[in-house]
């Protein structure tokens, strides 16, 4: 039997819908069938407007869907970035990013922020930056659970200076924070395309530590196109997560081999339900 998560996955609207402008594509996953979506920054500052602000909000409301994921500013991704909690010479940069990002969220319904840990940088010892990652992170963990959220730590793999690649590493940096905070929740996100690439145990982390999963994205390896693309048994896993109890959300966090809508297929087959057939509308334009 097919895992029920399938149903309720949600759509990365940061890969997915690439096509698309990206303030269309909430409308796009929308009119895909996906009740849900969750983005990376949509912003290219820590600090928008408001009228940009408000226009993400609007273009992700008018689609009558809900932002379950977002993540708080991580610099400048397509350079190589990839978070700024551990820069300290950057926190009001992160702290900005995460006022808005809790703002956001009160209005759209978020309950999960990806908190980027940020390279290791020259200039910067390892511990001066470990201790602003807690620090950061430990704020940000507090403000989320205003609105009832939770924060994110997510292994990535492509980045050599990015000191999180495995479950183990994520979760000495969750520990690091608990110990500072007093109020939130902070967790796992599970990407298997990144814990996979690295050379994580995959099952392992599913079946001893899914009490520690706040989130899961997916996408095939080698390549991270959909799933059937690779060699992951990305069907197997996600039904291990949920007969191990995990019942948090599934994002589809993948570059679409082409086009997006079209490549939905093998979700239809999995989940015929979702938006009653996900493959057979057209994405707005």
């Amino acid at each position: 039997m097919v895992s029920a998560l399938w149903a309720s996955s949600q759509a990365n609207i940061s890969l997915l819908f690439g096509d698309v402008p990206f303030e269309r594509r909430a409308a796009a996953a929308a009119a895909a069938g996906f009740e849900a979506i969750e983005c990376w920054w949509p912003f290219a500052v820590a600090s928008p407007s408001s009228t940009e602000v408000d226009a993400f909000v609007a273009s992700v409301a008018d689609a009558g869907v809900t932002l379950r994921g977002l993540n708080f500013f991580a610099g400048d991704m397509p350079g190589g970035e990839r978070g700024v909690a551990s820069n300290p010479r950057r926190r009001g940069e992160f702290d900005d990013s995460v006022a808005i990002a809790v703002d956001v969220g009160a209005r759209l319904g978020v309950t999960a922020f990806n908190a980027l840990y940020g390279n290791r940088l020259p200039g910067l010892t390892t511990g001066q930056q470990d201790e602003a990652a807690l620090d950061a992170l430990a704020a940000a963990t507090e403000q989320a659970d205003a609105i009832g959220a939770t924060v994110l730590v997510e292994p990535v793999s492509g980045v050599d200076a990015y000191p999180l690649k495995l479950a183990g590493d994520a979760f000495a940096v969750i520990t690091g924070v608990r110990e500072r905070t007093h109020v939130g929740r902070i967790a796992l996100l599970a990407d298997l395309y990144h814990l996979t690439v690295n050379g994580d145990d995959v099952r392992r982390v599913v079946t001893e530590h899914v009490d520690r999963i706040g989130h899961v994205q997916i996408a095939d390896a080698p390549g991270r196109h959909e799933p059937g693309s690779g060699d992951v048994a990305l069907v197997a896993l996600v039904d291990l997560l949920e007969r191990h109890g995990y019942t948090g959300g599934l994002g589809l966090e993948y570059v679409p081999a082409g086009d997006t809508v079209a490549g939905l297929a093998w979700l239809r087959d999995l989940a015929p339900s979702l938006g009653g057939g996900v493959d057979s509308r057209e994405a707005v334009r």
